[in-house]
């Protein structure tokens, strides 16, 4: 009997470069890496093109539109692509949000029957790095698709070697034991409040005062906890945020902008209240709210959140 022997097709450049990309932002299910090209223009511009699938399990929460946060979580794959790729920060540095100001387009975030393909202008106007081998990093990021502009970002983040990361979170610094000092979810705020449609989608949970929340934490959302972290990440803070302040307003609104200071990290051993403000006047009839989050009677982040109308009928 002859024995046919079956030839591995190599992998091409292209499809490894690919891989790298992905692997790069920080994602364990590489099907939530949405980086698909990379253009290193010099050291301080690169472009990063992203593809949005037609809809996302999390930040999809309208079949006809998008979350702003999609945005926002492609502004983040995009710095991790470009400093790993461009500014040299080894791949073993833990990056982290000082500053965040975001704001997204009505018509960038509009679903369609295909992929959408976002294409990200990343600048860092500062890089300051630091004799022990910390750097700290301003970037500017515009978004297009099509031509057209999409949003835009400034973030003010760090990167710190291991060694310096674990003498900073000290005893938080083993993420696996952190992320198990997780107590089990809380009561959900009724999703209809915030713009969703199932409670797993839900990041807080009510309390005794109307304009008061806690964030409401559950490691088991793949698309939020997609591997263990030592504190609560920087994309469920916003989240949380954003559906403080909608859920803070008399009509439905979608959060298209957020300018956020994270003060500390946010624990998972501890609740975390956020308390919400109606600021005024509105901007194009754009209302804003200020989301304060207090962690041990210490505040942990704050955010203007401003939203748009939402879409009816």
């Amino acid at each position: 009997m002859s024995r046919t022997t079956v030839v591995a097709a190599p992998i091409s450049s292209q499809s490894r470069t690919l891989l790298r990309l992905k692997e790069l932002v920080g994602k364990k299910d590489l099907s939530e890496a949405l980086v698909v090209d990379y253009q290193h223009l010099c050291e301080t511009e690169q472009t990063v093109t992203l593809e949005w699938p037609g809809a996302h399990a999390f930040y999809t929460p309208d079949p006809q539109a998008h979350s702003s946060l999609l945005f926002t979580e492609s502004v983040r794959q995009s710095l991790a692509v470009s400093c790993h790729m461009s500014l040299d920060i080894p791949t073993d540095h833990r990056l982290g949000w000082e500053y965040l100001c975001s704001d997204v387009t009505v018509d960038a975030l509009r679903t369609t029957t295909r992929p959408t393909t976002v294409r990200m202008r990343v600048v860092h106007s500062a890089v300051k790095r630091r004799r022990l081998g910390s750097v700290q990093l301003v970037a500017h990021i515009e978004g297009s698709i099509d031509g057209r502009y999409a949003g835009s970002a400034e973030v003010h983040y760090s990167t710190h070697p291991g060694a310096i990361y674990n003498r900073l979170r000290g005893s938080y610094a083993d993420a696996r034991a952190a992320f198990g000092q997780a107590p089990p979810p809380g009561p959900a705020v009724a999703p209809e409040r915030v713009g969703r449609d199932h409670a797993r989608d839900v990041v807080l949970s009510p309390t005794d005062s109307p304009d008061r929340w806690q964030i409401r934490v559950d490691t088991g959302h793949s698309v939020l906890y997609d591997h263990p972290h030592d504190h609560i990440p920087g994309m469920v803070l916003l989240e949380a945020a954003g559906q403080a302040a909608r859920a803070s307003l008399p009509r439905p609104a979608v959060p298209l902008g957020f300018d956020t200071a994270f003060d500390r990290y946010v624990e998972f051993d501890a609740p975390c209240l956020l308390t919400t403000t109606r600021l005024g006047p509105e901007l194009h009839g754009r209302p804003r709210v200020r989301v304060d989050a207090h962690q041990r009677e210490r505040r942990v982040f704050s955010s203007v959140v401003t939203l748009a109308p939402a879409a009816t009928g």
